[in-house]
C-alpha cells in the first residue's frame, strides 16, 4: 500500500506538470504552465479533528480556452490529531474542445471514523439502540451513541466520458475499486453476557461479509450533461450526472451487486450585473439497486467525489441502502464592484433508509446549516479559498477550510 500511495502522489504530479494552458491574450502559440496553489491544510471537522498538511489545488486548460472548459485537480497529504493519514488525488479534466471529460478519484486512508447505524431516524428505532433479539428472547447490549471504527481504505475510481458531437452531453465507462481492510470495530465484544454487537457486525453477519476486510470492484456506465460556464466556480449552467455501477465477483467483488448514483446541480443568478450573486442547488440520490454491498461501501453522506456533502456532520454520519441528499447555498459578493471577497449561507438535508431496521427513505430528514467566507485568489479560474462553519442536529458542528466551491 505504501508503494501505491507513492505512485498516487507521483501520478498526480505527472498530470499537473504536463498539463498546459493556452494564453488566448497572446498572438503566439506559446503555452503557460498550470496555475498551482500550494495550499496548507489547517482545518477541523467532526471526522478528522484538526488536520495539518498540504492540500494543493491546480487549474489549467488543455486546449483553447474559448472552446475548452477549465480542468482542475485537488490533492491532499494530511495528518490529523486523531492519528489519521489522508492521501487523495481528485481530478476533473477536459481535453481540447471538450472532446473528452476524465474524472479521477484516488484515495488512501489510514483512518478512524464513528458510525451510527443505518438510516436517518431516532436512535431508539435502530437495532443498535435497543439491542438485537436472539432466539431465546434475550437482547444484546444497546449502543445509544456512536461506534468508533479503525480501518485502512483504498479507492481507485476513473471515469472516461466522450462528448456527443458539439452538445453538452457526454457518455462513457468507468472502473471503480474500493478496498477496506484492517477493520477494527472498537466496541464489538462477543465475550460479554449479553454480547455487545455493533451495527457493522450485525449488518455483516446478516449479509455474509467479513468483519475485517472486503472488496467492491466494478465497472460503470455513465452519462453527463454539463452546461456550466466554469466547473470550478460556476456562475450559470446546469450539471447532471448518472452513474450505473455493476460489481461482479469475477472482477474481485466479494458479492455481486449494483449501485446507482444520480446527481443534479443548478445555478440561479439574482443579479445581471453581479453574476456571483446567486442561489446554487445541489441534489443527489445514491441507491443499492441489487445484491448486498459491504457496510462501509453503502451509500453515505460525505462520500461524494470531493467529500463536500453533509457539512456539519462527520463523514458517513448518515448511511443506508439508499441515500438522498439536497443542499441550497446563497452566494453573494461583499464588494460593490470587485469579486475578491464573498460570503455564503447554506442549508442541507439528508435522508437514508435501513432495510433491516424498517426505516424508509424520506421518513426522517436530518438538517445541517452554516455560513462561510470566500476569497477569490485566481480571477481567471475563479478559484476561491473558503472558510465554512456548520452546525447540525445533536450538537454536530464543523469548521472547514479548503479551495473551490462546495459544488
Amino acid at each position: 500500500m505504501k508503494i501505491f500511495c507513492l505512485f498516487l502522489i507521483l501520478a498526480l504530479g505527472y498530470h499537473l506538470a504536463h498539463a498546459q494552458v493556452e494564453d488566448s491574450t497572446q498572438s503566439t502559440k506559446n503555452q503557460k504552465k498550470i496555475s498551482i496553489i500550494p495550499l496548507p491544510a489547517i482545518a477541523s471537522n467532526p471526522t478528522n479533528g484538526w488536520m495539518f498538511g498540504v492540500a494543493p489545488g491546480a487549474s489549467w486548460y488543455m486546449g483553447d480556452k474559448e472552446t475548452t472548459h477549465i480542468s482542475s485537480g485537488l490533492g491532499t497529504l494530511i495528518y490529523t490529531t486523531k492519528k489519521q493519514w489522508i492521501i487523495t488525488a481528485k481530478t476533473n479534466m477536459f481535453l481540447a474542445n471538450d472532446s473528452w471529460n476524465l474524472l479521477g478519484d484516488w484515495r488512501y486512508f489510514i483512518t478512524s471514523q464513528p458510525t451510527y447505524g443505518l438510516g436517518t431516524e431516532s436512535q431508539s428505532k435502530k437495532n443498535k439502540g435497543t439491542g438485537v433479539i436472539f432466539e431465546d428472547n434475550t437482547f444484546s447490549q444497546p449502543i445509544p451513541d456512536k461506534q468508533m471504527m479503525d480501518f485502512d481504505y483504498l479507492r481507485f475510481h476513473e471515469t472516461v466520458l466522450k462528448r456527443y458531437h458539439q452538445t453538452p452531453f457526454y457518455f462513457g465507462l468507468g472502473y471503480h475499486l474500493d478496498y477496506h481492510h484492517e477493520i477494527n470495530d472498537r466496541l464489538l465484544d462477543l465475550d460479554t453476557i449479553p454480547p455487545l454487537l455493533t451495527s457493522h457486525y450485525i449488518y455483516s453477519e446478516k449479509t455474509g461479509f467479513s468483519n475485517t476486510e472486503y472488496i467492491l470492484s466494478g465497472i460503470s456506465i455513465n452519462s453527463l450533461y454539463d452546461s456550466r460556464d466554469n466547473s470550478i466556480n460556476p456562475y450559470h449552467g446546469r450539471y447532471a450526472f448518472v452513474n450505473v455501477r455493476m460489481n461482479p465477483t469475477f472482477l474481485g467483488s466479494d458479492q455481486a451487486s449494483s449501485l446507482l448514483w444520480a446527481e443534479y446541480r443548478d445555478y440561479l443568478n439574482l443579479s445581471k450585473k453581479r453574476p456571483r450573486h446567486m442561489l446554487a442547488f445541489w441534489a443527489y440520490g445514491w441507491f443499492v439497486t441489487s445484491g448486498n454491498v459491504p457496510y462501509l461501501d453503502l451509500p453515505a453522506v460525505g462520500w461524494d467525489q470531493f467529500g463536500r456533502s453533509g457539512r456539519a456532520y462527520t463523514q458517513g454520519r448518515f448511511r443506508g441502502e439508499n441515500v438522498v441528499y439536497a443542499e441550497t447555498e446563497y452566494r453573494v459578493p461583499l464588494q460593490k464592484t470587485k469579486d475578491t471577497f464573498g460570503a455564503v449561507a447554506f442549508i442541507n438535508a439528508t435522508t437514508a433508509s435501513s432495510r433491516y431496521d424498517d426505516i424508509n427513505l424520506f421518513e426522517h430528514l436530518s438538517l445541517g446549516y452554516g455560513a462561510g467566507l470566500r476569497v477569490m485568489i485566481n480571477k481567471k479560474s475563479r478559484a476561491n479559498l473558503n472558510i465554512d462553519v456548520a452546525w447540525g442536529e445533536g450538537g454536530a458542528a464543523g469548521f472547514y477550510f479548503g479551495i473551490n466551491e462546495a459544488f
